[in-house]
């Protein structure tokens, strides 16, 4: 991948101090949505010059004559190709296709508050981060999508995560989507494209450990829709499991008891069935795992309507036991591969497997 620098020319004045923002977009099969996203975004109160950049994936649907229209309406709209169809490959190819010095990535389908942009900058400039995000505003409407957004921002579902959960303004470990200083994307290369999950975390990493700040700020909410039946969410959670764990392997000592407690349970369910026919105490461990996980859910579903509420045990298990899971089961193939190295894994044809519409959506 060329550097970003070599594309790039400081092209628009701030207007009243505020400097010029070049909005990234991955798009694929978002025929739907795409003109309220972009319009969301250029209606945003803010008054410095902005630019939107559509990197289209191979769309089932019509996006790609949507795009292209919107960018004929409007020059500040900018239309690039990602003929990969992935997320990381997309954030990249519209990095390099933007201009100005705050970068801030939305995806297709996220609802902005309309200070998005403006709390994003004032908080650059305040705290002196590379990249500040806010919380990921999981919002149902259906009775399932309910209980996946209940789920989504509680410590039972997601641990302790702020950009799920909410919390106090300050430095994390990383955020939701994200408003960089193109000097930190600069930094570190951007995103890594073998990630095809867990690429906003791990680029995170890189600017911290090159001596960035990432920063919270819990002003910056954007309303997220969940996914609508059990089988999406576990595939969702199982992919976030499986690519978690190479994250895990390319960066020694970033794994903690947040992320290890959905194997362990996983891995002591599936221990205490195997032994329950010859040792019956067995079922106690699934057994407790029942209990433990209706419990929260009494605890946590408080104020959810009754047709979700009883949803949301089944909620939790599938985010649990199918993210421990996919950490258990993650293949060393999909590891990166040392710089240079010839020997070709299997990660092109995983993301075959799944399907790019799974790889694209966070």
């Amino acid at each position: 991948m060329k550097p970003f620098s070599d594309s790039r020319q400081q092209s628009q004045t701030p207007t009243r101090g505020w400097p010029p923002v070049s909005v990234i977009m991955p798009v694929l099969n978002e025929e739907r949505h795409l003109r309220e996203a972009v319009r969301q975004v250029l209606d945003q109160d803010y008054e410095g010059p902005l630019e939107v950049v559509l990197s289209v994936g191979p769309s089932k649907d019509r996006t790609q004559e949507v795009a292209d229209a919107i960018a004929a309406e409007d020059p500040r709209v900018i239309v690039v190709p990602n003929p990969t169809g992935r997320t990381p490959n997309a954030l990249n190819a519209a990095i390099v296709a933007s201009h100005n010095q705050i970068v801030a990535r939305v995806d297709g389908h996220a609802m902005l508050p309309r200070d998005y942009l403006r709390t994003a900058v004032e908080t650059l400039e305040t705290t002196g981060a590379d990249n500040v995000g806010g919380i990921m505003a999981a919002e149902g409407i259906t009775p399932f999508e309910q209980a996946v957004a209940c789920a989504m921002t509680s410590k039972i579902g997601v641990g302790n995560a702020r950009f799920h959960t909410g919390g106090q303004a300050g430095p994390a470990d990383t955020v939701y989507l994200g408003v960089f200083r193109r000097t930190a994307l600069d930094r570190v290369s951007g995103y890594d494209e073998h990630f095809q999950r867990a690429q906003d975390w791990e680029m995170n990493h890189r600017i911290r450990e090159t001596g960035g700040l990432v920063w919270f700020q819990p002003r910056m909410r954007v309303t997220y829709r969940p996914r609508p039946n059990v089988r999406a969410l576990a595939k969702q959670y199982f992919h976030y499991g499986r690519w978690r764990r190479v994250v895990a392997r390319t960066h020694q000592g970033t794994i903690n008891l947040r992320y290890l407690a959905p194997p362990a349970a996983v891995a002591a369910i599936a221990l205490g069935l195997v032994v329950s026919p010859f040792f019956w105490p067995g079922l106690l461990i699934p057994g407790g795992y029942v209990a433990a996980i209706i419990a929260g859910s009494v605890a946590t579903g408080r104020g959810l309507p009754a047709a979700a509420l009883v949803r949301l045990p089944l909620v939790y298990a599938a985010m649990h036991l199918s993210w421990g899971t996919g950490f258990l089961t993650s293949p060393p193939s999909l590891s990166k591969q040392p710089s240079g190295s010839q020997r070709v894994g299997r990660s092109s044809q995983e993301a075959e497997r799944v399907g790019l519409e799974d790889l694209f959506e966070d």
